[in-house]
């Protein structure tokens, strides 16, 4: 018996790349007719400019007579000017001895004599530097908005840990704090808040709130179910469970809250001196004014030294408070139990606090304490004067002949990439019709991520549109589209050579920890030295400014591949390189899709900063904006459509880490 097969005409397969193709194509042929037209040109003296300065005017001429500020804002400001008067008071109080003994006794306390060391070395070296009275004020400004951002931040974390419901309601608050960048948030401050301390330190406080609302919510959602129903059965209450069970076993978390909580107020207290915030940051603007790294240098060490004496006393607190090992947040529970029975072989927590804190340590460190407070009685308020070090002349000896020696190399550098990468798309970007590229971003961002994705981004860009800016938004977005350009290709190239080697991951790891450990505005110094004022130089010390993290996230992604694959490959004969490109890198895509969001949002808001050193453009807007009362209203735009722009490229790449799973589920 013989069978026929059947043969059905095959379905003419188009290529994927085929609608992208023509769509660009329809793109580029738009943009060949309409080029010039709907272009949008920036107008400084645009109404909307000239409404909000006006309204400007009006806040200050009724600022003591009108019942929001009388009954209301006043009130806060002298309620966080008041939190701040009284750390500076008691830090200045204790005289330069008296702080070094303290801040080195409880660092003792913390995590033993050597971190005391980094503390006594670090609050020191502040006088050396020639910056005590500066350096006290910093720290008093950071002290007062970490304890108020906590004081916040912390229920709230533990409100959004316990509720879901109140974790969708606070999240994308959230998102828009840490977009927004930081200086957006100056604007509005001044409007309402004037300008001086109580001003920067409400900045720093909306700036340093959202890790510490997320990490104690972390905290608390990793509390094991198993003691918290424990409690519940032997009738605790829900108050009882939460101080007894919940806080207790989140501590050493929640201690990392608190350590991000400061790094993140540090970053700030630069950026709050144009707001007249005290502290470092008038050294490091004034620096930046008169193009003297000399005189930034000092200042910006001296941020840096009092971020890593702070982190390393909240990470040695930190590892205090950490559950026994194996024994995980339940195991942590189960000590104390035994321990009342007479059977328990490993302390509770409370009883390691109390060995290790008793003897000879809790004695060293009352007596660095006590001494430092007595030699405060005996010796000269003020630093002395010669111990401190003066290197600012042989700084800028320095700069000057690297710019010498380097000038035919970075011109090079600053030219060809001026040439080749930013004018060719900044001259695309403006003289684009306006609704081309809302009409361009919304189909890229349909593509890549999804709808809703795709409608947030027309919906900013519009909105960027209607306020009138769209010119300097459009060079903005230039900058930031090339400095994220390079800060990939760099961190992909570190994050794959620190995951494939051990070896080089230990060299850069700590070079990662000082890095992320620096106040933006320190990044500014190298390339303000080695560029000048330009374009470029906003570009360079984005890069800088965004790579850790991008390096991090890429490293961890490849770390992450599961063993067993990259064993199969390699037994099936893939060489080094293609198990790179046909297994790490895939397998790692949405690692790698979250080290672009965060290197976007990052040289964004660096971008902005750069705005000081001749970026341009929005940052220079807000910049102007603060400096002269007349452009009140095109800075407080500006700000507003830096932050639309952050908004739209943040939801565009994290739709992008979404897309492909839900896609694929479809297919099958």
């Amino acid at each position: 018996m013989s069978t026929t097969a059947v043969t059905t005409p095959s379905r003419l397969r188009i290529p994927r790349w085929a609608a992208p193709a023509g769509i660009t194509l329809l793109i580029a042929v738009a943009y060949l007719v309409f080029r010039g037209t709907g272009t949008l040109p920036h107008d400084k003296e645009a109404p909307q400019f000239l409404a909000l300065t006006d309204l400007r005017e009006w806040i200050d001429d009724h600022r003591n007579s009108n019942p929001v500020f009388l009954f209301f804002l006043n009130y806060i400001r002298i309620f966080v000017g008041s939190v701040y008067t009284a750390f500076l008071s008691v830090l200045t109080a204790l005289g330069w001895p008296g702080l070094i003994g303290v801040m080195g006794a409880l660092a003792w306390l913390a995590g033993g004599w050597r971190i005391a060391l980094v503390a006594v070395a670090g609050v020191a070296s502040f006088g050396v530097l020639g910056l005590w009275e500066s350096s006290v004020e910093t720290l008093a400004l950071v002290a007062a908005a970490v304890l108020l951002s906590l004081a916040i931040g912390v229920p709230l974390g533990v409100w959004a840990g316990l509720s879901s419901r109140v974790r969708g309601a606070v999240t994308p608050v959230l998102d828009v704090m840490q977009i927004m960048p930081t200086f957006a948030y100056l604007a509005p401050l001044v409007l309402f808040f004037h300008i001086g301390a109580p001003a920067g330190t409400i900045a720093t406080m909306i700036y340093s709130i959202p890790p510490a609302i997320r990490i104690t919510a972390l905290a608390i959602e990793q509390v094991s179910p198993t003691a918290v129903e424990a409690s519940t059965s032997l009738g605790a209450t829900r108050r009882q469970t939460l101080f007894k069970v919940y806080l207790p076993l989140a501590r050493s978390t929640m201690a990392l809250a608190v350590n991000q909580t400061i790094m993140m107020a540090l970053s700030m207290v630069v950026i709050a001196n144009l707001i007249s915030a005290p502290g470092l940051g008038g050294d490091i603007i004034r620096g930046l004014s008169r193009a003297q790294v000399g005189i930034m240098l000092p200042a910006g060490i001296a941020i840096v030294v009092m971020a890593v004496t702070l982190d390393r006393m909240m990470m040695a607190l930190a590892r205090e408070g950490a559950p026994p090992s194996g024994g995980g947040a339940a195991g942590a529970q189960r000590p104390e139990r035994r321990g009342k029975d007479g059977g328990s072989q490993r302390p509770s927590r409370p009883t390691q606090w109390g060995n290790k804190h008793s003897g000879v340590s809790l004695a060293g460190a009352a007596v660095l304490a006590v001494a430092g407070i007595v030699l405060s009685r005996v010796l000269p308020a003020e630093w002395p004067a010669n111990w401190t070090v003066n290197f600012v002349a042989q700084v800028n000896d320095a700069v000057r002949w690297a710019e010498l020696t380097w000038y035919d190399v970075t011109t090079f550098i600053k030219d060809t990439t001026t040439a080749l990468l930013l004018n060719p798309l900044e001259g695309l970007l403006t003289s684009a019709p306006w609704w081309l590229v809302a009409v361009a971003a919304l189909l890229l961002a349909w593509r890549v991520s999804g709808l809703r994705p795709a409608l947030v981004a027309l919906g900013c860009l519009l909105a960027i549109a209607l306020l009138g800016i769209w010119e300097h938004a459009m060079q903005t977005l230039t900058t930031v589209a090339v400095a994220v350009l390079v800060t990939l290709v760099i961190g992909l190239l570190l994050g794959v050579a620190a995951a494939r080697s051990p070896r080089f991951s230990a060299v850069q790891r700590p070079v990662l920890d000082a890095a992320q450990t620096m106040p933006a505005f320190v990044y500014l110094l190298p390339a303000l030295a080695l560029f000048e004022t330009t374009r470029f130089t906003a570009i360079f010390a984005s890069v800088i400014y965004a790579v850790p993290p991008v390096v991090r996230l890429v490293e961890d992604g490849i770390r992450a591949v599961p063993p067993t694959v990259v064993e199969a490959a390699a037994s099936a004969g893939s060489t080094s390189g293609q198990l790179l490109w046909k297994v790490q890198l895939p397998m790692a895509r949405r690692a790698i899709l979250l080290a672009a969001n965060q290197g976007i949002v990052m040289t964004l808001a660096m971008v902005v900063v750069g705005g000081l050193v001749g970026a341009g453009a929005l940052g220079y807007d807000v910049v102007v904006g603060f400096s002269q009362r007349t452009d009140f209203g095109m800075g407080l735009v500006a700000g507003v459509a830096t932050v639309l722009l952050g908004v739209m490229l943040d939801r565009v790449t994290q739709g992008a880490d979404r897309r492909p799973a839900s896609r694929t589920g479809a297919s099958h």
